[in-house]
């Protein structure tokens, strides 16, 4: 018999959600059966219905609410569930109350590194509920934060990683320098992102500043807010106007990611495995990261890009500047890090884990 699996997530946007309904997709077709609870606007939904996924068109909107937990408990009774997996903070403070009493083993996931404190009362509604069979973890750094904070509960972590494939990036058609109005012979290195602190991004900024001007080494900045007084101050100072380019939010960022010889990302604290660096390394461009829990899991150093301590932005700059000079190894490095997508980071690598989590814990 089939093992019967409830999912709680919510699949509106394709792009973002893409890995892991894709997971989902693929365990339907080895033959679990599977049952999604979500938006009922979510454009995944004809996918997942194609692929025999039962789909129920309901979503948690608020985080206390008996009405919606009693909707999550009737459908575990009728689908008679082995496992329900609470993929997002409002699934989980209503599916766990929900599966009160009930035999079907409940699991949440942790995709980001932080806010969980073996002290804080309100982590045992969610992480650190004893009612809580399993946490999956998107990177091991999550899963060794998590373990630190289960002090009076046992440890229940698994790490799987989200994986790509290669084939949903072989559409995207690299745009050029001169459609961004810039030097076709210049270097470029692309930063894709949300402008938050724990990006690091005057870090970022403050690494252009040891590139010299005649290498032609420009740092193109894709997202919103980006361009805050701090930000251009540090540009300003530097001297790098004409090098450091916010481009603001586009619909073509990953054109620009194909195009660009490296992709950066500063970040300082508070990350997995970052989907930006993901999406880079699967359209063939090497990265430049910092050494943060999880993302330095990415990387080979030096084969497929570098890997610099974070908050260090002359040891980025000497990365960049070492990718800059030898043109040929960074393209190769391009190449290898597209490889270690389509073999360690890959969606069917990861429909692999899954089922045979799903089906370790149901049957533990």
């Amino acid at each position: 018999m089939a093992l019967k699996l409830l999912v709680i997530s919510n699949y509106r946007a394709t792009h973002t959600v893409r890995p892991e309904a894709e997971i989902m997709i693929g365990l339907a077709q080895k033959g679990m059966d599977i049952t999604i609870m979500t938006y009922g606007d979510s454009e995944y939904i004809p996918k997942f219905r194609k692929a025999g996924i039962k789909v129920i068109e309901y979503y948690p909107v608020e985080r206390y609410n008996k009405k919606q937990r009693q909707f999550i408990r009737e459908e575990l009774k009728r689908g008679q569930y082995d496992v329900m997996h609470l993929f997002s903070s409002r699934a989980t403070y209503n599916g766990i109350p929900a599966a009160k009493g009930l035999p079907v083993k409940v699991v949440l996931y942790r995709g980001f590194e932080g806010h969980i404190k073996w002290y804080d009362p309100s982590a045992y509604i969610k992480f650190l509920n004893p009612r809580v069979d399993a946490i999956l973890c998107n990177s091991e750094g999550v899963a060794e934060y998590v373990d630190k904070a289960m002090v009076f509960v046992k440890n229940k972590t698994v790490t799987i990683n989200k994986g790509h494939k290669l084939e949903w990036y072989e559409d995207v058609e690299a745009t050029t320098p001169q459609e961004l109005g810039l030097p076709a012979d210049g270097f470029y290195a692309v930063c894709a992102a949300n402008n938050r602190k724990m990006k690091g991004i005057p870090y970022l900024l403050e690494s252009f500043k040891y590139i010299p001007d005649h290498l032609n080494a420009h740092l193109l900045l894709l997202g919103k807010d980006f361009d805050t007084a701090e930000n251009l101050k540090i540009v300003k100072e530097a001297g790098k106007e004409n090098r450091v380019h916010f481009l603001g939010w586009r619909k073509d960022s990953l054109r620009i990611v194909k195009m660009a010889h490296t992709f950066v990302l500063s970040s300082l604290y508070g990350e997995s495995i970052t989907k930006s660096v993901l999406e880079s390394m699967s359209l063939g461009t090497p990265a430049v990261i910092t050494d943060i829990p999880g993302n330095r899991e990415l990387m080979i150093e030096g084969k497929t890009g570098h890997v610099v301590p974070k908050a260090q932005p002359k040891l980025m700059a000497e990365a960049l500047l070492k990718m800059i000079r030898d043109p040929e190894k960074t393209a190769a490095m391009g190449l290898a890090a597209k490889e270690r997508i389509r073999t360690r980071f890959s969606s069917a690598r990861s429909v692999e884990q899954y089922y045979q989590f799903y089906h370790d814990l149901a049957q533990g």
